[in-house]
C-alpha cells in the first residue's frame, strides 16, 4: 500500500508535536510519573501522621517523670540528636504501632521545644 506524499510531513509533524507535548508537560505542565506521585503521596501521608501524633508525644513528655530536667537535656541536644532522644525516652511510642515514625519524633521534639507552657 502506498502512502500519499502529503501524508509524510503530517506524520512527522504529529511525532514532533507528541515529543514537544511530552517535554512541555513533564517540564512545566506539572505532569509526574507514577513513581513520583507515589513518593509524594507517601511523604504527605507521613507528614499528616506526624502532625496528628506529635501532640500526643508532647503530652506524654509533659506528663512524664522529671519533665523539666528532660526538657533541659532535650534543648542541650543537637537538632539531629533530638529525635533520637525522644525515641529513647519512649514518649513517641504509640499504642498499636510497631515502629516509631522518625518524622513524628522530629515534629514532637520541635513541638516540645517551642512549648511556652
Amino acid at each position: 500500500m502506498q502512502m500519499p506524499v502529503a501524508l509524510k510531513p503530517a506524520m512527522w509533524g504529529a511525532v514532533a508535536g507528541a515529543v514537544a507535548l511530552a517535554v512541555v508537560g513533564f517540564s512545566w505542565g506539572g505532569w509526574v510519573s507514577h513513581a513520583s506521585a507515589e513518593l509524594l503521596a507517601t511523604q504527605r501521608a507521613s507528614t499528616a501522621v506526624a502532625s496528628a501524633l506529635a501532640p500526643i508525644c508532647h503530652e506524654n513528655f509533659k506528663h512524664g517523670a522529671d519533665a523539666p530536667a528532660k526538657l533541659l537535656e532535650l534543648k542541650k541536644a543537637s537538632s539531629w540528636e533530638q529525635a533520637a532522644f525522644i525515641e529513647k525516652g519512649g514518649w513517641a511510642k504509640m499504642p498499636g504501632m510497631s515502629t516509631i515514625d522518625p518524622v513524628m519524633t522530629r515534629a514532637c521534639a520541635a513541638l516540645i521545644i517551642s512549648d511556652k507552657s
